[in-house]
């Protein structure tokens, strides 16, 4: 499993947006900056995923309010 994935949403959300500061700051090396961008770019994949796993369970409810698991992968 890699790094990303162990974070639970709330902590690739933070990591990813101190990520992004870093970037805006400026005060990198071209190396430090795309290494960033790269994980940066991990972090927001995971985060979309499982934003996406969540609209499909709220449009899966049932009649009766139970939720169906949906597998996208």
């Amino acid at each position: 499993m890699s790094e990303t994935q162990e974070l639970s949403f709330e902590e690739a959300l933070l990591k990813l947006e101190q990520t992004v500061d870093r970037l805006e700051a400026g005060n990198l090396s071209l190396d430090e900056a795309l290494s960033l961008f790269e994980a940066g770019q991990k972090l927001a994949e995971q985060c979309n995923g499982v934003l996406e796993q969540a609209v499909l369970r709220v449009a899966r409810l049932t009649a009766a309010g139970e939720t169906e698991p949906i597998d996208i992968q």
